[in-house]
């Protein structure tokens, strides 16, 4: 077997299980895990009785995205493919993001071509990672990213432990840019693959105004963690000007704040030449109409 499936969830029964199906028409056999973030809506029972080949991992507490560290804690083949608790691969998008790292031993992440249901056009953020201005290898297989997105993203599971998976700090919301990051640091690369299809129908179940506090929160964070001071700076200065005048972005601010020592602690720049990729992002950032902070 070359893939485990690891999903997420936390209080979404009803697509969970709706995910967990079409992991059961994968053309690839695969095991899976599943991690659920103490729901209060019974989906773990759900789970356990309806899907008994998946492996169960019950947290007593929302862990977030490290709870996907904790679901590779048990992983024991060469890839993972990450999805959501509403998002979910096409029969053969596994396989073909599988083959594309058979064949590329420093290709650490193969990120798809999202379509968002009902009616399968196409996510606002892929024309983004279509035309992503990262420059690349000869031998990707797509375009090079600087990030990626982890509910439609096959993982190099040594890359993922090497790199030590999602922050705890981070928490959840925009938590993939940080770990991106530091895998280039250690020489991995990532890429779009635009035959590689997954599937998102947004849940009606989420926080939207905790994920986009989160989201801005850690975009300060990994700035100040990863970016040299020029380029933080001016990162920082670009999202103030965009971001709404209300109560959830002055939470996030604050929260921000809060984190300023621990930040200054463990604060690690980015080698020259994955800065010099992170740089070509900056424009495509701030013109971006799929990232824009609002809830």
């Amino acid at each position: 077997m070359r893939f485990t499936v690891v999903v997420i969830t936390r209080d979404r029964r009803r697509s969970l299980l709706a995910t967990l199906a079409r992991v059961r028409e994968l053309r690839e056999r695969s095991p899976v895990i599943v991690v659920d973030n103490a729901s209060r809506d019974g989906s773990a029972d759900a789970v356990a009785r309806e899907y008994p080949e998946a492996r169960l991992i019950r947290s007593s507490r929302n862990l977030g995205a490290v709870a996907r560290n904790v679901a590779v804690d048990h992983v024991r083949t060469p890839y993972v493919a990450f999805c959501d608790d509403d998002t979910w691969w096409e029969p053969d998008a596994p396989s073909r993001a599988a083959h594309l790292l058979d064949a590329r031993p420093r290709l650490a992440v193969v990120t798809g071509r999202i379509l968002v249901d009902p009616g399968g056009r196409e996510d606002p953020i892929v024309p983004e990672l279509r035309h992503s201005p990262v420059p690349g290898p000869p031998w990707l297989p797509g375009p090079a990213l600087g990030s990626f997105l982890a509910g439609a993203s096959m993982v190099r599971t040594d890359a993922f432990r090497e790199a030590g998976g999602f922050s705890a700090r981070l928490w959840l919301g925009g938590e993939e840019e940080l770990l991106s990051a530091d895998l280039m640091a250690l020489g991995w690369w990532l890429c779009f693959a635009e035959d590689v299809v997954v599937h998102h129908e947004p849940s009606r179940v989420r926080e939207a105004h905790l994920r986009r506090r989160h989201g801005i929160r850690n975009t300060l964070w990994f700035t100040w963690l990863r970016r040299p001071l020029p380029a933080a700076a001016r990162r920082t200065a670009a999202l103030l000007r965009t971001l709404p005048r209300d109560r959830v972005t002055a939470g996030a601010l604050a929260e921000a704040a809060a984190g300023l020592a621990w930040v200054a602690r463990e604060r690690r720049p980015l080698p020259p030449d994955v800065e010099a990729r992170l740089r070509r992002l900056e424009t495509s950032q701030r013109e971006s109409t799929a990232r824009r902070y609002v809830s």
